[in-house]
């Protein structure tokens, strides 16, 4: 990442505004669906990424398990969605709170991809 030096405040509110993520992994946790109250349909499910990254010049793994939340049309893709299934998910993320009020990081699916 490289920092800016002496910008102004328009361009660093546009730097400020960046927030994607593009994540594969298997399916860990069925979807879900749900309705808001406003009559928007959201689905949740859970994906395990598995991967080795370069860090400095050394291998390491990564590993993480995130829930992530598909609305509108979107969420109708998630129906297909079987445990064990390869899916890459485009979005960005967002802090929710679980229901006994610790933080969760959330990946909000803008695209979702099924891997063969």
């Amino acid at each position: 990442m490289t920092f800016l030096q002496n910008s102004s405040q328009d361009s660093l509110q546009g730097f400020l505004q960046e927030n994607c993520l593009v994540l594969t992994g298997s399916v860990v946790k069925a979807a879900k669906q749900s309705t808001s109250p406003a009559g928007i349909i959201h689905s949740q499910f859970s994906i395990d990424h598995k991967s080795i990254q370069n860090e400095a010049g050394m291998n390491r793994q990564a590993f993480v398990r995130i829930q992530v939340v598909a609305t509108g049309d979107l969420s109708h893709l998630t129906r297909e969605l079987l445990v064990g299934q390869y899916v890459k998910v485009s979005g960005f993320i967002n802090r929710h709170e679980s229901r006994n009020g610790n933080p969760l990081l959330v990946l909000h699916a803008q695209q979702i991809e099924m891997i063969n």
